[in-house]
């Protein structure tokens, strides 16, 4: 059974058919707009549904590039301006699906054992330098505040 049979149109449809009628599993989600349906309909609504979602997402991910040297969660806010992009445009969802599947495999490596030994001793290593050379630090010049140097 082809899976347009339901009497919708156009090839990338926003929606997984869940009941298609074939017996093999639908591989990942649909790629696609996710516009309402009377909305993919009219080309010109569609065309302006599709320029207001990126600037809204283009608002989000500028938000979150200010955020990268400010305080505040700038990746976060530019993965959800990218999410809000990938609602509507391709090139983002394989973008978003790829950057998924990089973070879960960079979490599975971290939970393996091995490295994350190697991760304790390199971070206790880097303790011990830098409480070293605090220790040297202080030692040499005592404790002292930048702000309340006497010339």
């Amino acid at each position: 059974m082809n899976a347009e049979s339901d009497g919708r149109q156009g090839g990338s449809e926003s929606v997984p058919h869940a009941a298609t009628g074939d017996d093999a599993p639908t591989k990942g989600p649909v790629l696609g707009s996710r516009a309402p349906r009377f909305i993919q309909r009219s080309r010109p609504l569609h065309l302006s549904w599709q320029v207001g979602v990126f600037i809204v997402g283009l608002a989000v991910v500028g938000v979150g590039i200010v955020m990268l040297p400010l305080p505040g969660p700038g990746w976060l806010v530019i993965f959800a301006g990218m999410a809000i992009w990938a609602t509507e445009f391709v090139w983002a969802q394989l973008v978003l699906a790829w950057t998924k599947r990089k973070v879960t495999e960079a979490a599975h490596r971290a939970l393996d054992p091995r490295v994350r030994r190697r991760n304790l001793i390199l971070t206790t290593i880097a303790v011990v330098v830098c409480a070293a050379a605090v220790s040297v630090y202080v030692w040499k010049f005592g404790v002292v505040m930048p702000w309340k140097i006497e010339q």
